[in-house]
């Protein structure tokens, strides 16, 4: 990544009243490096309001710079507006008002239709062109075209329907360098990482929502988070990459907590979310050191469904516990090899650990899943006598044979154990959040109940253990555990878990 020395943060207005959208800039100037104001989401009168007041506002030393944008339809605005319109918008503008505008944006047919006689002067002047449908191969000749232009900068965004477009992204960013300036993103989750990165690689700026719902664009991050949880205008050539690849993996907390200790621990490094559909891919194009496609530091990588399994073939080595398990959940890059580990039992036990000696304890696991495999390994190695709840014995048998545990149909669950484990998705948000595959009456002679499950924090089936006289403990210790002992390989960070624990607590907050 190249470094450079614009590193702005632009906030978009998407507010549909004048009061609001005011007000909105007002609390954007926080904030933001450059403040882009929607007026196609305004109407005519409120519009007209927003304008009149624009002289005053960036006279205002603590107003920042003003884009203004009047996107049509068709290029992603909020109203049917005409070439001839845009023209006429333009073309009618105070002249107090451009004076008061840092830049402007034009749409490239917008742009071409001056025959160089632009109503506000180029040198204020971004032209812009998005395609809504794909990442084309072309992109490089698009922005030559573009170039060619009397703008002064260059904005081309488009759809990323796979991460791997964001690789033409980079590519334009690169293409662009020691030329006229250019804005370059991926749009939708996939193309998230152009967001954080392309500062560093050293597109002109990004764009950040004022708040979650308040995007002008698919995948937008909010700017607080590009500030504070992606510190994206810190990040330079050399900073270390992480990441989470999964699909989806939108809802990831790993980025809260790891980011969360590079800035405790003022590491130049970064963690982001990657939304991956073919992991062989990804690895190819991004982390294999003789084969990616990128050229960046990525140091390692957490592994999240469904590419647990999928990834062990691409990589150089894969220790026992992963290798007995069949799941990797990290993946180290160094000295040009890539090896994987699994630090989902560890993550697991240790908490638990904490609270109960584990030799010889009886501990009813339920489910039959990658979670329950991951667990029952551990129990077994910490010689605990295990027995297997699940809904399909059928299923549930290879797993309880490999483990030598005994196995028994959910429904028939007695109670009597000292520890029950719940390994099933019963009771998660967005899943079956308020059911519990146990009930309070159910768990009356056990003692403690572990529930992997972390969103919600406190789920039914805790809830139930409370009123039942149980001891419980939640998902999140098992969440922040497993995420310690990755940091712990990848870095030889030991003592994170504070730090990842606050991180958290201070986002539920």
């Amino acid at each position: 990544m190249n470094n450079t020395d614009n590193r702005f943060i632009c906030i978009p207005i998407t507010e549909s009243t004048s009061e609001a959208f005011l007000s909105a800039i007002l609390e954007a100037s926080q904030q933001a490096d450059i403040i882009e104001l929607r007026l196609d989401y305004l109407s005519v009168a409120d519009r007209s309001t927003v304008l009149s007041k624009l002289p005053a506002l960036a006279a205002d030393p603590a107003c920042k710079d003003l884009l203004l944008t009047f996107r049509p339809r068709q290029q992603g605005g909020h109203q049917d507006l005409s070439l001839e319109d845009r023209q006429t918008f333009w073309r009618l503008l105070p002249p107090e008002v451009i004076a008061a505008s840092r830049f402007v944006d034009f749409e490239f047919d917008l742009v071409e239709s001056w025959d160089a006689h632009s109503p506000v002067p180029w040198e204020k002047v971004i032209c812009s062109w998005h395609n809504f449908e794909e990442t084309a191969n072309d992109l490089l000749a698009q922005y030559d075209r573009m170039a060619a232009t009397p703008a002064a900068i260059v904005k081309i965004a488009t759809m990323a329907n796979r991460i791997t477009d964001c690789l033409k992204t980079f590519e334009l960013i690169e293409h662009a360098k020691d030329k006229k300036p250019v804005i370059a993103l991926a749009m939708s989750f996939a193309g998230v990482a152009t967001r954080i990165l392309s500062l560093a690689s050293g597109s002109f700026l990004t764009f950040g929502s004022l708040r979650k719902g308040a995007e002008s664009a698919a995948g937008q991050v909010t700017a607080s988070d590009l500030t504070n949880l992606y510190r994206v205008t810190q990040l330079n050539r050399e900073s270390e990459i992480f990441g989470i690849i999964g699909f989806p993996v939108a809802h990831s907390r790993s980025p809260i907590m790891h980011n969360a200790v590079f800035s405790s621990y003022g590491r130049n490094a970064a963690y982001l979310p990657f939304e991956v559909q073919d992991a062989g891919e990804f690895i190819r194009d991004f982390v294999r050191p003789e084969t990616k496609k990128f050229a960046w530091p990525l140091r390692g990588l957490s592994v999240t469904i469904p590419h647990k399994l999928a990834v062990i073939p691409y990589l150089d080595y894969v220790d026992s516990t992963a290798k007995t398990i069949g799941a990797v959940n990290t993946i180290v890059v160094e000295n040009g090899k890539l090896s994987g580990f699994n630090t989902d039992i560890v993550g697991a036990m240790k908490p638990l650990e904490e609270l109960v000696e584990l030799s010889g304890v009886r501990v009813a696991v339920l489910g039959a899943g990658g979670s329950a495999r991951a667990i029952c390994h551990g129990l077994n190695q910490r010689g605990a006598e295990t027995t297997i709840f699940a809904r399909d014995l059928i299923k549930a048998a290879p797993l309880a044979e490999e483990f030598t545990t005994k196995l028994e149909r959910l429904d028939n669950f007695s109670g009597d154990f000292d520890v029950v484990i719940n390994c099933t998705p019963i009771g998660m948000r967005h899943h079956s959040e308020g059911q519990s595959p146990l009930t309070a009456k159910s768990l009356l002679k056990t003692k403690l109940v572990y529930d992997l499950i972390y969103t919600p924090n406190e789920t039914a089936l805790l809830l139930n253990a409370k009123t039942a006289g149980c001891q419980t403990l939640g998902g999140m210790s098992m969440l922040i555990g497993q995420a310690v002992e990755q940091m712990r390989l990848w870095l030889g960070l030991e003592t994170t878990f504070e730090v990842m624990r606050k991180a958290l607590e201070s986002r539920e907050s």
